[in-house]
């Protein structure tokens, strides 16, 4: 059987974000999928998770402001039309008065 250096194999450490530490540790590969690291186990607290990628998932606080800006924003381009041509017929009126 011909190994690879690069070839990651199970027991292996790798750091990832710990979901229950809430930092990134060493952790232990458990199980690999298509040649890809799937599930490992923090070294720290021995927690079994998916593999993320040492990537800090957003919270769960973020996603929601995220949601609620996202909601503001296509409220205001849905009104931004007519905003825009209130304003421009606004500065056209001023422009006038001036002259």
């Amino acid at each position: 059987m011909e190994t690879f250096p690069n070839e990651l194999r199970l027991g292996d450490v790798v750091d990832d974000y710990c979901i229950k530490c809430k930092r990134i540790t060493n952790h232990s590969i458990v199980s690999i999928v298509n040649g890809e690291v799937a599930k490992v186990r923090c070294r720290s607290c021995y927690h079994d998770h998916n593999y993320l990628k040492a990537q800090i998932p957003p919270s769960k606080k973020d996603l929601k402001k995220q949601e609620l800006f996202n909601a503001v924003l296509s409220s205001v381009d849905s009104a931004a039309p007519g905003v825009q041509a209130e304003e421009a017929a606004a500065a056209e009126t001023a422009k006038k008065k001036k002259k």
